[in-house]
């Protein structure tokens, strides 16, 4: 692989980084307690009052602790096992390495922009720094000619391509029905709480779903671009749906309020990538298969 010990070096810090801030979102629990705080816009909003997480809101430290935990169980061990078999020539752990460095790029620009403040801040930062440019080397460092191959072996294009536009416009429409309503009612979308503005949504709304789309366009097109990009959008999804799902259960177990489409939307989503990724995953041939399909 081509950048192995720039990438390899990178991977080995956000391991460890990230185990290290998801160690202690996970573990600590100083504080004052759960009080009240109103917001700007006049909105009381229930502070969590414990841990690192200590000033953000209930329901923003119930999916960030979720999240560390998905990333800690999931999201490391997973970057590790992708990097050492994708060192080996694996074109499949290669493009599973490229959307696992694009869950940790987006979950670590998330803290780094929506967390409150807090003494892990130079951590978030260096972990978005280093999952920026580590993702870099590995999306250039495919070879697009050896990914045109896969067409040649029933890659099912019209199926995947077809889910992720779905995929997207789902997402898109849910979180323009939670922003548009309020906007023209003059009102701030329910959520906010005492934020400054919908990180996630933003992310979502302007990186994201435009990626996901673009990706189904070149797919269809039978554009070798395009399975390099729907692959690292299929895992970034496998991995965030993930961890939205452990949201989900975090922010019920806390008691927060949610949208029978959230509850709903997330899991059933969870489900329905997984599959897809291991469909999409099998398809893509390995170069030594290849090459033996060539000679037969």
């Amino acid at each position: 692989m081509k950048h192995q010990k720039s990438v390899g070096l990178l991977v080995i810090l956000i391991a460890l980084f990230s185990l290290l801030a998801g160690g202690i979102g996970i573990l600590s629990n100083g504080g004052a307690g759960s009080h009240i705080f109103t917001s700007i816009h006049g909105e009381s909003v229930h502070i969590y009052g414990y841990g690192i997480y200590q000033n953000d809101s209930i329901a923003a430290s119930a999916q960030a602790m979720a999240q560390d935990w998905v990333t800690v169980f999931l999201g490391v061990p997973l970057l590790i096992i992708s990097f050492i078999i994708a060192g080996k020539g694996s074109i499949r752990a290669k493009l599973l390495l490229a959307g696992t460095l694009a869950y940790f790029l987006y979950t670590y620009m998330s803290y780094t922009f929506l967390c409150m403040y807090n003494p892990l801040f130079l951590i978030y930062v260096a972990l978005m720094s280093m999952s920026l440019f580590a993702f870099v080397l590995t999306f250039i460092s495919f070879d697009l000619t050896a990914l045109a191959e896969t067409f040649k072996h029933r890659f099912p294009v019209k199926p995947i391509g077809i889910f992720l536009i779905v995929f997207a416009s789902l997402i898109g429409l849910m979180w323009i029905g939670r922003i548009i309503p309020p906007l023209m009612a003059g009102k701030v979308p329910t959520g906010l709480e005492h934020y400054t503005t919908l990180v996630i949504q933003a992310m979502d709304l302007g990186l994201v779903i435009p990626a996901t789309i673009l990706a189904a366009v070149l797919l269809l097109k039978r554009n070798p671009f395009g399975i390099l990009l729907s692959a690292v959008m299929c895992m970034k999804g496998l991995t965030m749906l993930t961890a939205l799902t452990a949201m989900v259960i975090g922010q019920m177990a806390a008691g927060v309020k949610m949208s029978v489409i959230e509850v709903l939307l997330f899991p059933i989503m969870n489900i329905v990538v997984i599959f897809g990724v291991i469909v999409f995953m099998k398809r893509i041939p390995e170069p030594e298969k290849a090459a033996k399909n060539m000679t037969k």
